[in-house]
């Protein structure tokens, strides 16, 4: 099912060898519960409580692309969700920080990834604001929508950091690739739209106040 799934994924135009091989590698079905089995290795996002999902295969896949993630790479996770985005960046090689908003997914993925194995650095709290105390980083990949680009997130990057985010409103958004070319400059690129669960926090839809 896994090698059908990574198939599926090249034919949509996923090339990056190691993000194909993390995908093959990772068992998807961990992260569901045992009677929706069928569903794992099907290119969907699915429901995994709290009013949150697992991403789409072809969502991480092309995110994890886009952020072109080398071996040693520190890498920022904002939305630490079911735990299968980490789960992959781990397989490719990065030293992954991971921020959850929500406390019952964040000791829901704490267990699980060290049940099989993974060892990332994971937060609770808001992660629209970063975690900056281990800044800066190499990469910062956001797996919620948000209705702009933090700032914060961009000064946590290190000089020709890649921060990759989906920016729209909370029905479709456009996903983007951010390089930090300097202290005060970056490049901007444009991609296809996509459909993330809200990026909540300061800085994306709750309430500044709240």
């Amino acid at each position: 099912m896994r090698r059908a799934l990574v198939n599926q994924l090249r034919e949509k135009g996923i090339s990056n060898a190691a993000v194909l091989a993390a995908i093959e590698k990772v068992p998807r079905h961990f992260f569901l519960e045992k009677a929706f089995l069928e569903h794992a290795y099907q290119d969907k996002a699915f429901p995994i409580g709290e009013g949150q999902t697992i991403s789409q295969p072809y969502t991480v896949a092309f995110q994890s692309q886009l952020l072109d993630v080398k071996k040693g790479d520190t890498v920022l996770e904002i939305g630490t969700g079911s735990g299968y985005q980490c789960s992959i960046l781990m397989e490719l090689g990065a030293r992954v920080f991971s921020i959850e908003y929500n406390h019952a997914l964040f000791l829901r993925a704490n267990r699980l990834l060290s049940q099989m194995g993974y060892r990332p650095n994971l937060f609770h709290g808001d992660g629209s604001q970063g975690l900056p105390t281990y800044s800066p980083y190499d990469k910062i990949i956001v797996t919620a929508g948000a209705p702009l680009v933090p700032k914060a997130l961009v000064e946590q990057l290190k000089l020709m950091g890649v921060l990759v985010i989906p920016v729209g409103d909370t029905e479709k958004q456009t996903m983007l690739r951010i390089t930090r070319t300097g202290s005060q400059k970056v490049t901007k690129e444009e991609f296809d739209f996509f459909s993330f669960v809200p990026l909540l926090g300061k800085h994306g839809w709750q309430k500044k106040n709240e």
